[in-house]
C-alpha cells in the first residue's frame, strides 16, 4: 500500500463540516466518493482536522492509502477528481509520503485567517463576516499580542471537547486592514475545537470596548469558556496553511 497526501480547497458553506456526520453532507464524504470512483478502490481518507459547519479552507490536507503506487504520476487524476467533485471542492495536488505520515498528527503548524467586511460586498458574501459597527483595532491588536504569552487556552475551547490537553503554542496573531476588510491571521502548532472563532469573538469585544486588553488576558488566565466572548460566525473563517516536515514526502 502507498500512502498519499492530497491537497485541496473548499468552501464550507453547504457542508456540516469536514468530518462525516449523519445529519448532513460533509467534505470527507464527497472526497471519499470521488476517490473511490476514480481510483476504483474503497478509499477512506483522514483529514488534517475538523473544520466546523460553514468554515472554509483554501488549503487542506487529507491522507489515504492505495494499492496503486503511481497515482502522483497520473496526469489525469486531479482533473478526473475535480470533474466528479462539486464546484465548491477542488483537489490541488497529490504527493506520495512515508507510510507513517499522518495528515493530522504530523503537522508542524496551521494558519487560519478570519475576514471581516466593514461594508456590504456581494463578492465576499459567504466568505466574510459583515460587521458595520465601530471597532478599536489598535486595542484589538494589543490584546492579540498577549496571546503568544500564554499556552493554556481552555477558555477558548468548545465546552465538552474531548481533548487531553489545552496547551497550544501560538506563533503570531495579527490584525490587518486590507481595503474595506479587517483580516485576522493566527498561526499555532495546534488549535482547539472552535478556538479561533472564540478568540475572534472575544477580540471583537475588546474592539467594541466591552472589555480591555488586560481583561482579555485575565480571561485566558481564568481558563473559563463562559468568560470569553461569543464565537464569531463561521463564514469568516478559513484554514489557509498547514506545514509538515519535509522528510515525510517521497518526491
Amino acid at each position: 500500500m502507498q500512502r498519499y497526501f492530497l491537497e485541496m480547497a473548499y468552501l464550507g458553506t453547504r457542508y456540516v463540516g469536514w468530518q462525516s456526520q449523519p445529519n448532513g453532507i460533509s467534505i470527507q464524504i464527497e472526497l471519499e466518493k470521488a476517490l473511490s470512483t476514480v481510483i476504483r478502490e474503497n478509499i477512506s481518507v483522514t483529514g488534517a482536522g475538523r473544520t466546523d459547519a460553514g468554515v472554509h479552507a483554501s488549503f487542506y490536507v487529507a491522507h489515504f492509502d492505495s494499492v496503486r503506487t503511481d497515482l502522483h504520476a497520473d496526469s489525469k487524476l486531479i482533473n478526473s477528481l475535480n470533474e466528479l467533485l462539486p464546484n465548491d471542492i477542488a483537489v490541488l495536488n497529490i504527493h506520495p509520503v512515508k507510510p507513517d505520515a499522518h495528515a493530522r498528527f504530523s503537522t508542524i503548524s496551521r494558519t487560519y485567517r478570519y475576514t471581516i467586511s466593514r461594508c456590504k460586498d456581494p463578492f465576499s458574501t459567504g466568505t466574510s463576516y459583515l460587521y458595520r459597527g465601530n471597532l478599536d483595532v489598535e486595542k484589538m491588536q494589543i490584546a492579540a499580542d498577549k496571546l503568544t504569552q500564554y499556552r493554556d487556552f481552555k477558555c477558548f475551547s468548545k465546552t465538552g471537547s474531548d481533548v487531553k490537553t489545552f496547551i497550544c503554542t501560538l506563533y503570531f496573531a495579527k490584525w490587518e486592514t486590507i481595503g474595506s476588510k479587517l483580516v485576522f491571521t493566527i498561526k499555532a502548532d495546534r488549535f482547539l475545537r472552535n478556538m479561533v472563532r472564540a478568540i475572534v469573538g472575544t477580540l471583537l469585544d475588546v474592539g467594541r470596548e466591552r472589555i480591555t486588553p488586560e481583561e482579555f488576558a485575565g480571561i485566558i488566565e481564568a481558563r473559563n469558556r463562559s468568560l470569553a466572548g461569543t464565537s464569531s460566525p463561521p463564514e469568516g473563517l478559513s484554514l489557509i496553511a498547514i506545514e509538515y516536515p519535509g522528510d515525510i514526502y517521497l518526491e
